[in-house]
């Protein structure tokens, strides 16, 4: 592990490092063997697109190309069409290929009908389209989820259709409005209600293309998580292995902290903290189980490489450190996981032990932010009780 930030290397390299996958899903993104997709932003500039074409021509067509933010070219297929008196809805099914996203086979519709406001094209959000209530996430509160480039995607399909199709294309209003029809329950499983987007889930994008299981992706919620805290004058955050540690740091601090301070990072703690460091932060809880927090106690660089096991002779030193008697150390060497260490901990009353992990976790983390941010470290057991505690 670096010894210094001036040593760290940049930040979706840190992220890269940690990335702690299942065996069969690390070999096939690494033999690039993954099922690419198309983000939400695509896909509503399908149905925009399509929508479009049939108002302007009255014909149906099954499947429309769209012109991704790079230049590239792709095709969806149209799901349904219905068409009225003055406008025109289209669906496509939202594909991210390979990615575990909550939105992957989401219907993703877009209305499109003439107004009388010549020359103006107005995108609004409908059903199931989230609104954004706090600041911190680049959009104006008050409009709707749906990111600076999917608007322009969704702009660029309009015009391409008007240019080639309407007499002048300056001539026409138009309003479209894009809707998911399930898009207010499936939000219920992303974090836009901790982020104050409300009522439904968010146009996303920035290539177009959805990458499985992709870094970036979730080093950007995480920076996403922070930047709206930040905004409502957050300076300590609550970074918690994933759901369950989440809910057990909150019924141990109790009221004390806001939900906006409550960032999920996943394997991605190292990247996390340097987040927190460079954003200016001042304290940060990490809360996890002996697992995720004995990887990071161990240096996560490290346990990537070995392919993401905890290493018994670690956790061996540790016990010993406590004061664990031979026996013990001998139990643990010969451990199936750090489970079943926890189990023999317990089982011999080893005090101290997990205070231990906790330590050396806050050390490795310290070394991505050095000593300007507090890190405090707690470890729970798997029924929430608290096990283990330091603070730096």
């Amino acid at each position: 592990m670096a010894s210094s930030t001036d040593q760290i290397p940049n930040d979706l390299t840190i992220a890269e490092e940690e990335q702690d996958l299942p065996k069969e899903i690390k070999e096939k993104k690494k033999k690039g063997q993954l099922r690419t997709g198309l983000t939400t932003g695509t896909t509503a500039s399908a149905a925009t697109k399509a929508a479009l074409y049939t108002l302007l021509t009255k014909k149906i067509v099954h499947e429309i190309q769209v012109t991704l933010p790079k230049g590239m070219m792709v095709k969806l297929p149209i799901k349904w069409t219905q068409v009225t008196h003055s406008s025109v809805t289209c669906a496509v099914i939202k594909d991210g290929g390979d990615d575990p996203d909550v939105t992957h086979g989401a219907e993703i519709c877009s209305t499109v009908e003439f107004t009388s406001d010549i020359g103006t094209i107005q995108i609004e959000g409908g059903v199931g389209v989230g609104k954004v209530t706090k600041p911190g996430l680049g959009l104006p509160i008050g409009s709707w989820a749906i990111n600076p480039v999917p608007m322009k995607m969704i702009k660029d399909s309009v015009n391409e259709i008007l240019t080639s199709i309407a007499p002048s294309p300056s001539s026409v209003g138009l309003r479209i409005t894009i809707a998911v029809p399930k898009g207010a329950e499936l939000a219920l499983k992303t974090d836009n209600p901790r982020l104050g987007i409300l009522g439904g889930i968010s146009i996303l994008g920035t290539t177009g293309i959805v990458l499985p299981y992709s870094t970036a992706s979730f080093a950007a919620a995480i920076r996403q998580g922070l930047d709206v805290g930040i905004a409502q004058k957050a300076d300590t955050f609550i970074l918690t292995t994933g759901g369950r540690s989440e809910d057990f740091m909150k019924k141990l601090l109790g009221d004390k902290y806001p939900d906006h301070c409550y960032v999920q990072m996943g394997d991605f703690a190292g990247y996390s903290v340097k987040q927190c460091h460079d954003k200016g932060v001042k304290k940060i809880f990490i809360g996890g189980f002996i697992g995720k927090l004995t990887k990071i106690a161990m240096g996560v660089k490290q346990t990537h490489v070995r392919g993401s096991h905890v290493s018994m002779d670690f956790m061996a030193q540790l016990a010993r450190e406590a004061g664990a008697s031979e026996e013990i150390i001998n139990l643990i060497l010969n451990a199936n996981t750090a489970r079943h260490v926890s189990e023999i901990i317990d089982s011999h009353s080893t005090t101290g032990f997990y205070n231990l992990v906790c330590r050396e976790a806050a050390r490795q983390l310290e070394s991505y932010s050095g000593k300007d941010l507090k890190i405090e470290v707690i470890l729970f057991d798997f029924e929430g009780k608290l096990a283990g505690r330091f603070s730096t």
